[in-house]
């Protein structure tokens, strides 16, 4: 570039003051001649770019024109010209010959129009010289300049590209959008997130890397028109293409196939119909792509509730089958002796009620779980309701020779809750701590306050729950009494957290056992609490 500046600066005006001061120097009359000669020698510089063939010829033309003018001030086109070769040939080999006979060239005109003396020839030998080294200086500062430029040219590329998969950066991305806008181009911006991909296993970062990269090599395949195609971040990338090449419903089409080899979220904003704006555009197609991927997201929890409700639905139907089976087959196999005896079923009558009495409960507690959240809700006093539970269970530790403890460190606790619920969980607890200790013992019911919780603690000195039982209580059916139907506990943390609160449990073997129910405390500005 500014090699061309210079030959179309000095070219006109050296040609000009040579002409001038060839004449007024008296050196020459025939301005005409040296009028043409100039004016061919500046066609052949002018229009070399779209004739190379021209190139050939700037040489006799510029010589011709040097030796009508007889100056030496033509030297300075000379250089021009040299400068021009190092323009087209790069190598070193192939400027030097052709810049050594343009200065030949220029010697041996000069030699026609000066006399032949020791002078001159001294003279002509210094030009040469003097040729020579500004020929090496071009040359080496020409090449430091191409060198700088190609420096330029791969930092600039290496700032605004992505090194591993080639594409734009988001420095890249930003600018591309910024010179389409300027431009004043009608383009889709397409914003892509590819869907669980960090979920993928990739067999390590290489593998992670090469992956992204083929994707970037898929998109550029699937949209060769496209203005940039960008990697901004992570597994993120942006599309910038022609509106009158792509319309959205065939960017989808192309971004839903096979062909990246990965499901993808994506957004598309088109400008400047949407808008005109910079920051504006950028906003709306991340908002976009935001709320594609929340609207997914919520999706694919609804799909994996639905799948665990249904999960947990097989479960208990086959736990619930299997419990009532066992009854059932027993009542039948009494059914049969009767018939032996003309149907006479006094000998297992209570054996039958019995059975009848433990399918009635064990369906009377499965129907639990399949009752909407409390209903009755109100704001009840804690220790009211943790004083009705040992109210209600004194009888049974006394005939266990148990001894029940009450310790409430702060009564001024309410809950928001179902009271009857509540009380059901902590008699079932407590219960079952009573049931926990073969000798006698004692059960300790803790009432406390954690920040925004109340805190209800039920301790055993019984002999405590292995951990792998501990792993499986609060499931279904999972029981270790021999008349147990295995829903107590997990009718208890359905019941809590209907409540928003949470049943923990901790317990050591040969010690014993402590469940912890947590509930949110209610602490209105006037609080009505009723018995």
């Amino acid at each position: 570039m500014l090699i061309h500046k210079i030959k179309f600066t000095f070219y006109p005006l050296g040609c000009f003051f040579i002409i001038v001061s060839s004449y007024m120097l008296d050196v020459s009359r025939n301005v005409p001649l040296m009028l043409m000669l100039a004016t061919i020698f500046l066609c052949s510089v002018l229009l070399d770019s779209k004739f190379p063939i021209l190139t050939n010829f700037q040489w006799l033309t510029l010589g011709a024109f040097h030796y009508f003018t007889q100056l030496n001030w033509c030297i300075i086109l000379y250089y021009i010209l040299i400068l021009s070769v190092f323009q087209e040939k790069k190598s070193y080999r192939k400027t030097l010959p052709i810049s050594i006979l343009i200065i030949v060239e220029y010697t041996i005109i000069r030699l026609t129009y000066v006399s032949i003396e020791p002078y001159t020839l001294f003279v002509t030998l210094f030009d040469l010289m003097t040729g020579f080294v500004v020929v090496f200086l071009l040359h080496h500062i020409l090449r430091g300049e191409a060198e700088k430029q190609m420096l330029l040219e791969k930092n600039n590329y290496l700032a605004t590209h992505d090194p591993l998969t080639g594409l734009l950066n988001y420095f890249g991305y930003m600018n591309e959008i910024q010179e389409l806008i300027k431009d004043k181009s009608s383009f889709y911006l397409t914003l892509l997130d590819l869907q669980n991909f960090k979920s993928f296993n990739h067999d390590g970062l290489e593998s992670g890397n090469e992956a992204l990269s083929t994707v970037g090599q898929a998109l550029t395949y699937m949209f060769p028109n496209a203005f940039g195609i960008s990697r901004y971040a992570g597994d993120r990338y942006a599309i910038l293409v022609p509106s009158e090449c792509y319309t959205p419903s065939h960017i989808g089409q192309l971004l839903e196939s096979d062909t990246l080899g990965y499901q993808v979220s994506f957004s598309i904003t088109h400008y400047p119909e949407e808008t005109d704006d910079f920051n504006q555009l950028i906003q709306r197609a991340e908002d976009k792509l935001f709320r594609i991927r929340r609207e997914q997201w919520l999706q694919r929890e609804e799909d994996l509730f639905r799948s665990e409700k249904m999960k947990v639905v097989g479960e208990l139907a086959a736990g619930m089958a299997h419990e009532v089976r066992n009854p059932l087959t027993a009542i039948r196999g009494f059914v049969q002796l009767s018939k032996v005896q003309s149907y006479n079923i006094q000998p297992w009558y209570d054996v039958i009620m019995s059975e009848i009495t433990r399918v009635t409960e064990l369906t009377a507690e499965f129907l639990q779980f399949s009752k909407p959240h409390a209903s009755n809700m109100r704001a009840e006093s804690l220790k009211v309701c943790v004083e009705r539970v040992i109210s209600l269970s004194e009888s049974d530790a006394t005939s266990r020779g148990h001894e029940l403890i009450l310790d409430i460190k702060d009564d001024s606790i309410y809950i928001y809750m179902d009271r009857d619920k509540i009380v059901q969980v902590l008699l079932n607890l407590v219960r079952n701590a009573l049931e926990a200790m073969d000798n006698p013992g004692h059960v300790i019911v803790e009432v406390s306050r954690l920040e925004l919780n109340a805190v209800i603690r039920i301790k055993d000195t019984g002999g405590g729950i292995s951990p792998d039982q501990l792993q499986h209580i609060f499931n279904p059916f999972y029981t270790t009494k021999d008349e147990g139907t295995g829903l107590g506990l997990s009718l208890c943390q359905k019941i809590a957290q209907d409540h928003e609160g949470s049943i923990t449990v901790y317990s050591v073997l040969g010690v014993g056992s402590t469940f912890t129910l947590m509930l949110p405390v209610f602490e209105p500005a006037d609080v009505t609490f009723s018995i």
